[in-house]
């Protein structure tokens, strides 16, 4: 005897319970997503007018901007602290225009660059006015390194003759070790428009130097590489 579906209506068959899909967990954040986006609330708070987050904010960057007037204008430079204090003035001042695009402290060391080259023009045109051959920032005590006091002072020249965005991008790679995806970040540039900026902020450097090929040996690092 044959067993038919109409012996046995479907609905009386026992049925296949449904298999309930297993959600898919959402992979954390990594540390580093995680610091960025607090670091971004904190600093839109602080635009907003916050003082509690300003505090905050000022104190995370000021070790970065910091460090890098200290590099771009000379340790000893005379107007390394006014340099500093600029550029946390201006940091807060821009910070409405901050869009988040990257670290806080990246913003705030771009304008920092800024401004450090700003002052030493300024130190420039006064010091001018007295004795043309004396460099100040070139006081920088001791070194352990003579060759690497030249490249440095050689870029911070050169810095105050290029165009700015030019000028930026030399002092963040070459003074301040960032890498070209780091730089492109923070200032919303293509990469291979980072590189196009260094090319001719280093050609201008070659010409300055051109008569010390073996500064410009040391000078000649890869662009290649973020």
């Amino acid at each position: 005897m044959t067993l038919s579906g109409e012996m046995f209506p479907r609905s009386a068959l026992p049925s296949t319970p449904t298999p309930t899909p297993t959600p898919t967990p959402t992979p954390p954040r990594p540390a580093s997503d995680a610091v960025r986006s607090e670091a971004v609330a904190l600093a839109r708070q602080a635009a907003g007018g916050d003082a509690l987050a300003t505090r905050k904010v000022l104190e995370n960057v000021a070790p970065r901007v910091t460090r890098a007037v200290r590099t771009l204008m000379g340790a000893r430079h005379p107007d390394v602290e006014d340099a500093v204090q600029l550029s946390l003035i201006a940091f807060i001042q821009a910070l409405p225009s901050f869009r988040g695009e990257c670290n806080p402290a990246l913003f705030a060391t771009r304008i920092a660059v800024r401004t450090a080259g700003a002052v030493r023009r300024r130190a420039k045109a006064r010091q001018n006015g007295r004795d043309v051959d004396v460099e100040v920032d070139t006081v920088e005590g001791e070194s352990h390194d003579p060759d690497a006091s030249r490249r440095r002072e050689a870029v911070r020249t050169l810095l105050d003759d290029l165009p700015e965005e030019q000028a930026e991008a030399l002092a963040l790679r070459f003074m301040l070790g960032w890498s070209l995806l780091e730089i492109a970040e923070a200032s919303g540039a293509p990469v291979n428009t980072v590189r196009s900026r260094l090319r001719l902020a280093k050609e201008a450097l070659r010409r300055r130097i051109e008569a010390d090929p073996k500064l410009a040996d040391e000078l000649d690092t890869e662009e290649g590489s973020p």
